[in-house]
């Protein structure tokens, strides 16, 4: 698949998801990284967006909860190109009933070539990469060329 590059803004686009079990590890890496966020436009899924936001008193643009559209919704922010990072801090040890849902906001991260953090080793990773504080020229995929070749419309 031909790639084709779209600038990443110095501000970013930042969603922001957690499992139940998994809402305090984010919560807290927030926090600590709170500086940081504070310079870019953040979102959150249902309870975590509305935490954040309480925990941050940064804007946080807020979704639906998981399992009931809002990683669907950020799925489609991907898609449409108004999201830059997914950080996803989701339980690898607990069922989720929405595990279709999760599987395919994870494809549309990877299919789009969005930086992903699952765990908050690769979000400190991450965050505290030069390129967040500067443009950055983001190798997409070239869909277009894509749907021709197989035509698909």
């Amino acid at each position: 698949m031909e790639k084709n590059t779209k600038p990443i803004n110095v501000k970013k686009r930042i969603a922001m998801v957690a499992h139940d079990n998994k809402k305090r590890d984010l919560l807290e890496w927030a926090r600590f990284n709170r500086g940081t966020l504070s310079h870019h436009h953040l979102f959150g899924t249902g309870t975590t967006g509305g935490l954040l936001e309480k925990e941050l008193e940064l804007p946080i643009t807020q979704f639906k909860s998981g399992p009931i559209g809002g990683d669907q919704q950020v799925g489609a922010k991907i898609a449409q190109g108004e999201i830059d990072f997914l950080i996803f801090f989701w339980d690898p040890l607990e069922p989720q009933p929405h595990d279709p849902d999760i599987k395919a906001l994870l494809r549309l991260a990877v299919l789009y070539n969005i930086p992903t953090a699952s765990n908050r080793a690769t979000a400190d990773f991450i965050i505290s990469s030069p390129l967040m504080s500067e443009e950055y020229e983001h190798p997409a995929p070239d869909l277009d060329r894509y749907k021709q070749a197989h035509r698909v419309f």
